[in-house]
């Protein structure tokens, strides 16, 4: 029995099979791709970096051409071969994540207690799923928005000024905010803008709602 069967038997890996999914594929290929180039990075020849971490010639070229996949011990013997991490050999494989991009004035208008009381609310953005829990808005104030109105939710809201001026409150407390001043507070103490020093006023507002809120 050959150096590659006896590897293959001890489990440092095992032949691709034609009903592998999509993603065993994808991880094959990364890994394939990341060795050849580190390796080259270091220098070494094919034989130099089987001998390096003790595997057969014949198994590192198929591991570089993804026509095998790896054990975890292989990859971890392939990273400390490299002296990279076992997650550098795996860049590049990583499943689509969800993101949301808003070119500038395409935010879209929506709806918000504070709408009919002249406050305009832009969403900046929007996740399916768990991240709903955070709610991304630009928020425009002007010489008709009202004032003294109190809002309360659950979670945390993050303010950060980008234009104007404007007292806002909080509970019992009173902030002065202007461009690149920020607040941070807890979503359910009653808060909003208190005074409109100078118009327009444009600010960014986050809240961080609780998973219960979902």
């Amino acid at each position: 029995m050959d150096d590659e069967a006896l590897l293959r038997n001890a489990g440092t890996a095992r032949e691709r099979h034609r009903e592998d999914d999509g993603e065993i594929l994808e991880l094959e290929a990364a890994i394939a791709e990341n060795v050849r180039r580190l390796r080259a990075q270091h220098g070494l020849s094919v034989a130099d970096m089987a001998a390096r971490i003790g595997i057969s010639k014949a198994m590192l070229s198929k591991i570089e051409n993804a026509q095998t996949s790896c054990s975890l011990s292989t990859l971890a013997s392939l990273a400390r071969g490299l002296d990279v991490p076992a997650t550098t050999l795996l860049r590049g494989a990583e499943s689509d994540r969800p993101a949301s991009f808003v070119a500038d004035g395409h935010a879209a208008p929506i709806v918000r207690r504070g709408t009919q009381r002249g406050h305009a609310y832009q969403l900046l953005g929007s996740l399916p799923g768990e991240h709903k829990r955070l709610e991304s808005l630009l928020v425009t104030l002007s010489e008709t928005s009202e004032v003294n109105p109190l809002f309360q939710h659950p979670g945390t809201e993050f303010i950060y000024m980008l234009e104007g001026e404007m007292v806002y409150g909080h509970g019992r407390q009173r902030y002065h905010l202007a461009k690149g001043d920020s607040l941070q507070f807890d979503g359910e103490g009653a808060h909003g803008p208190l005074e409109l020093v100078q118009v327009p006023i444009v600010f960014l507002s986050v809240i961080a709602f609780p998973d219960s809120t979902l």
